[in-house]
């Protein structure tokens, strides 16, 4: 287990989600070096020095409670790095988190983020809904409005489009979609 979060791993057929390590630094280069994923992620990480920031950060997430990020790997694949799925929680006393995510190029028409994100909200939901005292109600998945992929893997997982969020450049150029999923979903 390292330090920065309780070791909790969820899995899902052969996927397996587990906090991330110091160690997954090269694949995690390799995963950001897909154009795709330069275009779509607000966050880019293209060196050594910025994947070791990239993975600490991720254990500071899980120490604070505010951010659970998981790394997605296939099992049948001898472990191979699939995917990242995060719960970005403001506090304890919110009823709303966000989920996010992406997966490879090799992954992707696989089937990996439906199944990953359903493994994450089935885990979210029985750990901090209000029945545990936690209070989360609702799960909220932001994205592009010409991100159709995304779209889909919202619909697939229970998550209604709910609003149309408006551009905020650099980082965000076009307007958005919010979908949100609550815990009676």
């Amino acid at each position: 287990m390292d330090e920065g979060h309780p070791g909790i791993t969820l899995t899902t057929g052969s996927l397996l989600l587990r906090p991330w390590r110091p160690d997954d630094a090269p694949a995690l280069l390799a995963a950001h070096a897909d154009p795709a994923m330069r275009h779509w992620l607000a966050t880019r990480v293209s060196s050594a020095d910025e994947a070791a920031e990239w993975l600490a950060e991720q254990r500071e997430g899980w120490a604070a409670g505010t951010r659970f990020g998981f790394a997605v790997t296939d099992t049948d694949g001898g472990g191979e790095l699939v995917g990242n799925l995060a719960l970005k929680r403001p506090g304890p006393a919110s009823d709303t988190a966000e989920v996010g995510y992406w997966t490879t190029a090799a992954a992707r028409g696989r089937g990996v983020a439906p199944r990953a994100l359903a493994a994450l909200c089935d885990w979210a939901f029985a750990s901090f809904a209000p029945s545990t005292g936690a209070g989360l109600a609702h799960l909220e998945l932001l994205h592009q409005v010409d991100n159709e992929a995304s779209c889909r893997v919202a619909e697939k997982c229970g998550f209604p489009l709910t609003g149309i969020l408006p551009a905020s450049p650099p980082d965000y150029p076009l307007d958005g979609h919010r979908h949100v999923r609550s815990v009676t979903a």
